[in-house]
């Protein structure tokens, strides 16, 4: 039998209480009921504890008030081993509270950065042990923690006679002493190593620690100093990392579109040229329309599934010599286009599949492998295959024309697969094609992480309305709504995305059970994440379904105005006039020029002197577009826009709701409705909108997130990144900081207002810098759209005299890309374009091409590919040098 004694020093407030739990029948089996409450002495706490069997015992604090549970420790839970036979062990516990490096214990740097090989607890101990546990996530790879001190044992403060520690969980580290080897008190300290030089890299802070080895001088007893904090007030950690979509990777293997083989030989670029980590946008399958329209990876069909076009072929070849030849013959004619052809590359990877499933089928299906892939993700799987037998069977994914399927029954779904062959058939295929992906694309993380590369993905804010997880819970989103953004400098009238808002009230029922369980599946492909769009989970952009404009949508949740405020503010309320679209007779000649009169006539009613309203066929944006769809001339493209303003000519949107209350309309002061109001009144109206926009929601928008944000951050371990330009609220700086999330910050876009440029050695340390995301223009062609701006920059950023070059060179590519890793930031993560600036040989001298997405088109074709292989880039032993170089920040 083995006695544990634990205690704590910790100051609590009147009723409070320290309590104890573990994973033992004596310390409550994990239940919080049955935990051990410690004896008080003044600011001590202390137990002990009696248990029979040997053990890895693994417990945590936490404190109790009134009955109920107030305060729990950060972090892991502590774990020691317990021996047979009688011995006592003396368990001295140090409180753990959060860490501000609590980034450290994410999976970038526990499995890839900072990565060691975990050494299991010490199952045997000395007569007289003294085991000392220390919590240092700071030590890198090519590092090692020592100890050493003024005795002997631990080297007479010798590095070369130090011990080492040994790691044995996230950022801990332990080390067993033979007491008898240790005078009853020395001093000593801990200090971080390189392991190839033996040089101290950092000596803990503060002063010598003292070593009091009395209680191990006992027979037979353990002494344990647990948890043990290495004192590193300094520290920082910098990272740099390249930003590029799988579609967009090219190597002589692909099949005419990046994929998930393909990325192992971006890992070997990362892992050559000294960065730790590499930026995807999302992979999921976005197969609906089976067009280029599904290039667009942030409208997916499921939040779970991987899109077969990133299946690597090459990890799969098919033994029949003649099929195989001719497939890689298209392969190749593909893969030698510029850009991605979404439709070619699509049917190609389909087709191949389809002869692999014939290959491997059968023997995939029966594997230990493939059983246990489907037994832990059926829940989304078996929906996903079975969507994807129903869109091909209908030919559409709008689940709504899907007769007796048009609603999700799993029940009757079974019996489909069971009773009709085709089904079951094509339902194993996709099943089949998801497990290869997943098991190819865990096998590429793997593959980074043992090379100190991190994989950072990312996470749409929104849902395809036609999407899996709209057709199997449509009670989780607001079918009846679409979401997008605000206008802003880079997008006049807003964007619609097109997707269903959340019902975040429904979530909130089930813990937000579908964004956990979303989190969870990228933690199998990712160690880090952004979240697109973090707003949206204060609130969100919501248009109605009759808007094609971002411009009258409205922010859900949000506390719109009561008529009575309206009035008070100074705003005489008019529903016809302020709600209602304002059309007058004098400003429609600068909107129709020419076809004004045509437009009156066939599109206007008169309502009184000089005012119309809109006919029915066209009162809206949505009727609008379609009646011009098919229209591509430039009178017809005129008269539309025009039509689309004269619906967004209003001062207020009635909020969905509540009908009684009332929005401001965004950007409102650009509208003729606006212009035409009396002096006095605009002013009032520029009050109450500022208030609006500005101060009425900060508190009520931070109590939206904070429900949400610490559930689903908490959820894996992998490195939170959240998206935050535009129109952000004040209180999500604060919101980030407190989850310890990274901004994004961007130089061209600041997010102070008086800014023309983002002050780089300003940017908070819990952020990630970039030139350029995937919705901007890349560097050099940034450089190119706007020469007042790009002279300024030169002037008053670069410090450069004189005109600047109508091209951004290589000099200039270089002196931008080195300020960026010079930024205050944690990570510097540059699109592969922005890399290749800066080498006259290998940037692309074709610049339009570089461009990923515009943003203001939302039928943008979204196929760039880089213009050199990675084979022949890991070979540019020059260039590769200079980013190593340069990586080292």
């Amino acid at each position: 039998m083995a006695h544990l004694i634990f205690t704590m020093n910790y100051h609590t407030a009147w009723g409070e209480q320290v309590c104890l739990c573990g994973n033992t029948p004596e310390l409550g089996d994990l239940n919080e009921d049955r935990a051990i409450t410690l004896d008080a002495d003044g600011g001590n706490w202390s137990a002990a504890v009696d248990i029979e069997e040997a053990t890895d015992i693994g417990y945590y604090y936490f404190i109790r008030k009134g009955g109920y549970t107030i305060r729990r420790e950060w972090g892991n839970n502590r774990k020691i081993h317990i021996t047979k036979g009688r011995r006592e062990f003396i368990i001295n516990d140090l409180w753990k509270n959060k860490s501000y490096h609590s980034y450290l214990y994410s999976t970038v740097f526990t499995d890839t950065v900072f990565r060691h090989e975990r050494k299991p607890l010490p199952s045997k101990y000395y007569p007289h042990t003294l085991l000392l546990n220390v919590i240092c996530p700071y030590v890198s790879g090519d590092q090692s923690l020592m100890i050493t001190g003024e005795c002997q044992e631990l080297g007479v403060w010798d590095l070369k006679l130090a011990k080492p520690l040994s790691y044995i969980d996230e950022g801990e580290w332990q080390i067993m002493l033979d007491a008898k080897k240790l005078p009853a008190k020395s001093e000593y300290k801990f200090v971080i190593v390189d392991k190839k030089s033996g040089e101290a890299v950092h000596w803990e802070d503060g002063i010598n620690r003292l070593l009091t080895a009395t209680a191990a001088h006992r027979g037979n007893t353990v002494q344990v100093e647990m948890g043990l904090l290495f004192h590193y007030q300094g520290f920082t950690y910098r990272g740099t990392g390249t930003a590029i979509p799988v579609f967009s990777l090219r190597t002589g293997d692909s099949f005419g579109v990046g994929d998930f083989a393909d990325l192992r030989k971006m890992v070997d670029w990362a892992a050559l040229t000294r960065q730790q980590l590499i930026q995807l946008l999302p992979v999921n399958d976005t197969t609906a329309t089976k067009t280029w329209r599904d290039s667009y990876p942030y409208s997916a069909i499921s939040a779970y599934a991987l899109h077969p076009i990133y299946l690597g072929c090459s990890d799969y070849p098919l033994k029949v010599k003649k099929k195989q030849n001719a497939f890689l013959k298209e392969a190749k004619e593909l893969n030698s286009l510029p850009d991605l052809d979404y439709e070619k590359v699509l049917s190609l990877k389909t087709r191949y599949s389809r002869e692999l499933f014939q290959q491997e089928g059968e023997e995939v299906l029966v594997s230990e492998g493939y059983i246990a892939f489907y037994k832990k993700n059926e829940s989304w799987l078996f929906p996903y295959m079975c969507y994807c037998f129903l869109r091909d069977k209908y030919g559409c994914a709008d689940f709504r024309e899907w007769g007796d399927y048009a609603s999700y029954n799993g029940t009757a779904l079974k019996e489909m697969v069971d009773t009709d062959a085709e089904a079951r058939v094509e339902t194993q295929f996709w099943a089949f094609l998801q497990y290869l992906l997943h098991q190819q694309f865990s096998g590429v993380k793997v593959y980074a992480n043992e090379r100190g590369v991190a994989l950072k993905g990312d996470i749409p804010i929104g849902i395809s309305r036609n999407s899996i997880d709209a057709w199997v819970a449509p009670d989780l989103y607001h079918m009846d709504t679409q979401s997008g953004a605000p206008p802003d400098d880079f997008s006049f009238f807003g964007q619609n995305w097109g997707f269903p808002t959340y019902n975040w009230q429904m979530m909130e029922k089930d813990g937000y059970a579908w964004w956990v369980n979303r989190f969870r599946k990228m933690a199998d492909y990712f160690d880090a994440y952004r979240i697109d769009h973090i707003l949206g989970f204060f609130r969100i952009w919501e248009i109605p379904l009759d808007a094609v404009q971002g411009s009258l949508g409205h922010f859900r949740p949000a506390l719109p105005f009561w008529i009575e405020e309206i009035n008070r503010a100074g705003i005489p309320f008019d529903e016809e006039r302020m709600v209602q679209p304002f059309i007058h007779e004098h400003f429609l000649a600068d909107i129709f020029g020419e076809h004004t009169e045509e437009v009156k006539r066939e599109y206007l009613e008169i309502t009184g002197w000089q005012r119309f309203k809109l006919k029915s066929h066209c009162n809206t944006q949505r009727k609008v577009k379609q009646l011009f769809d098919n229209k591509k001339d430039e009178k017809s493209r005129r008269i539309c826009d025009g039509l689309m303003s004269l619906c967004a000519e209003v001062l207020f949107v009635r909020d969905p709701q509540d009908h009684h209350r009332y929005h401001p309309r965004i950007t409102v002061q650009y509208t003729h409705s606006y212009r035409y109001l009396d002096t006095h009144v605009k002013e009032a109206f520029n009050r109450l909108y500022d208030e609006f926009y500005y101060h009425r929601h900060n508190y009520f928008w931070r109590e939206e997130a904070m429900k949400k944000l610490p559930v689903l951050i908490s959820s894996t371990r992998m490195m939170a990144c959240g998206e935050d330009l535009g129109m952000v609220p004040d209180c999500v700086p604060s919101v980030m900081h407190e989850l310890q999330m990274l901004s994004l910050e961007i130089e061209r876009m600041p997010k102070d207002p008086f800014a023309t440029f983002t002050d780089l050695q300003r940017l908070p340390y819990l952020s990630v810098c970039t030139t350029s995301t995937h919705d901007m223009s890349p560097l050099r062609l940034w450089w190119t759209e706007n020469r007042e701006l790009t002279q300024r920059y030169y002037n008053e950023v670069l410090h450069h005299e004189g005109v600047a070059p109508a091209e951004c060179n290589i000099t200039i590519c270089r002196q931008i890309i080195e300020r960026h890793l010079r930024s205050s930031a944690m990570w510097v993560i540059l699109p592969l374009q922005d890399w290749l600036s800066i080498d006259e040989k290998l940037r692309n001298p074709d610049i339009a091409t570089e461009r990923i997405n515009i943003p203001a088109n939302p039928e943008h074709y979204w196929r760039y590919r880089m213009h050199i292989s990675l084979d022949d880039l890991l070979k540019e032993t020059a260039f590769n040098e200079k980013v190593a170089a340069l990586s080292g920040r």
